[in-house]
């Protein structure tokens, strides 16, 4: 079901926002990156499924952080040509020798309490390394064994969508589009106490009541471009962080 999502769509990049804006994850003016991500799931001992999601978010905001994706790094153009055109991110999975080959390329592997995923450079869309290339992008399900806990402080929040269904590979994809969003409204001494802190995060999916405030409040909005699972302009996650001062 496509899930109501009205309100104005503002454009959004690469610095200090004033207040917080809606943004629509999607370019048609430049050539095409994606940002790409691979999870780790065992046959054995997968992961479970908000961690998953959370070390994703993270993930990908520990790629925008880094030095070699900034100023004159040795990723940081790929980044800026990612960035300027839809920020795009593929969620692929590997376990055994296909993990250990995709942990050889360079990028950086980022740790949950049961989920591993290295996050990759930018490539082109039509460029992707070869052992990444082959690895599967659909069937990543993952469950949890029971009720995530409470929220802690100092977390920030991703809100998924209640009235969406998609696979975990796609949530993954949707938490580190909000994540980036609320990365790039940030003032940079929230980003580097962000960051410093190891970017506290929790994944959480809200009731309908409280999905609707949410869209509406004006806090970071993903709207998907609708290239897999869901429909065009869809809204799936609100980002947010409840003790961070407006």
């Amino acid at each position: 079901m496509r899930a109501s999502c009205p309100g104005t769509t503002h454009s959004a990049k690469n610095g200090p926002r004033a207040g917080w804006q809606t943004v629509l994850v999607s370019s048609n003016d430049a050539p095409q990156y994606v940002l790409p991500l691979v999870v780790r799931i065992e046959r054995a001992e997968p992961p479970a499924r908000t961690d998953a999601l959370e070390t994703a978010a993270r993930a990908v905001l520990v790629m925008l952080s880094d030095d070699r994706s900034l100023g004159d790094g040795e990723w940081a153009g790929a980044v800026r040509a990612w960035e300027d055109a839809r920020i795009r991110k593929v969620v692929r999975r590997a376990r055994g020798a296909e993990w250990r080959k995709a942990a050889q390329l360079p990028g950086i592997t980022v740790t949950g309490a049961s989920a591993e995923v290295r996050v990759f450079p930018p490539v082109p869309l039509d460029g992707w390394p070869r052992e990444l290339a082959k690895l599967q992008v659909s069937g990543t399900e993952l469950d949890d064994a029971g009720e995530p806990a409470a929220p802690r402080p100092g977390q920030a929040l991703l809100w998924l969508n209640p009235e969406l269904r998609m696979s975990t590979g796609k949530e993954m994809a949707q938490v580190g589009h909000g994540a980036q969003l609320l990365w790039w409204a940030m003032p940079d001494e929230d980003r580097k106490t962000w960051r410093d802190a190891g970017f506290p995060l929790a994944v959480r999916t809200t009731g309908p009541g409280r999905w609707a405030e949410l869209v509406a409040s004006g806090l970071p909005l993903v709207r998907d471009a609708g290239f897999t699972e869901i429909a065009p302009g869809s809204c799936t996650v609100v980002a947010d962080f409840p003790d961070r001062a407006r």
